[in-house]
């Protein structure tokens, strides 16, 4: 059941999904905390994300501006790694709060909470029209690619504010899309140079079968969106992001996810 629920997430997210430039993580997160811890579902979901953004750069990225990918995307880079250090760092703090729900002991622990209450930030967010039409001057570009990159490192969530700078600023949509896939690249190495070794350390085991099927699956889903969807509006699949943010962000607050 696992397979079937993350593969056609990632399918359905990675194609209609491929200009927006956001959306696979956040759709995708979310699937994969239905079935495994939150640390864990990061990890899986960082893991899709990369390979994805590798693809989508063979298929796009001779397009990418240098200028911007070096403004937003260093600072993107090291903010990552932080994020996924304070990730890790709450990770190995004891929960807070301890009860049972229907038979079953619940905990919240500190990573849930605070990722929760970003899911639950960022699902709002997603549904104000406000948010949508936010945009930065290109002079803030290093400021967006820290705040990107941290969010990215801790929770996952760095598309829409990636979005949110890079809107207007004067890129062409080949070179947007292809912008964003680097800097998605960059921010996805760090964090994933920071869960890899520690799941080692504790002999911790992805679900490989189900990593794969998500992977293949999200391939397929950016073929499909360089192809046939260059037209797609997004405010439908922003408001189902919303919506499965805001459950899932629940979940996590109270522990039964």
């Amino acid at each position: 059941m696992s397979a079937i629920v993350v593969s056609a997430v990632a399918l359905l997210a990675s194609g209609l999904t491929f200009f927006s430039g956001f959306g696979l993580g956040t759709l995708l997160l979310p699937a994969f905390a239905l079935f495994y811890p939150i640390q864990q579902a990061i990890a899986l979901t960082a893991v899709v994300h990369f390979l994805n953004g590798l693809f989508k750069l063979c298929l796009v990225g001779r397009h990418a501006n240098v200028r911007v990918v070096l403004l937003f995307g260093l600072p993107a880079l090291a903010a990552s790694w932080v994020g996924a250090w304070a990730l890790l760092g709450l990770s190995g703090v004891q929960p807070l709060v301890s009860y049972t729900l229907l038979g079953r002991e619940v905990q919240v622990t500190p990573a849930k909470l605070v990722v929760g209450l970003l899911l639950l930030l960022f699902s709002v967010a997603e549904l104000l029209p406000a948010f949508r039409q936010l945009s930065f001057a290109p002079k803030y570009f290093p400021l967006g690619g820290v705040l990107s990159g941290f969010f990215g490192g801790l929770a996952g969530m760095q598309g829409a504010l990636r979005s949110a700078f890079l809107v207007k600023s004067g890129l062409t949509k080949e070179q947007y899309v292809a912008t964003g896939a680097v800097i998605a690249l960059l921010i996805d190495i760090a964090r994933l140079s920071v869960y890899v070794p520690a799941f080692l350390a504790e002999k911790a085991s992805l679900d490989y079968p189900v990593l794969c099927a998500a992977v293949m699956a999200a391939l397929a889903g950016a073929l499909i969106g360089n192809r046939y969807l260059t037209s797609i509006t997004m405010k439908g699949v922003q408001s189902l992001v919303a919506i499965l943010l805001f459950a899932v962000a629940l979940g996590l607050i109270s522990g039964v996810l």
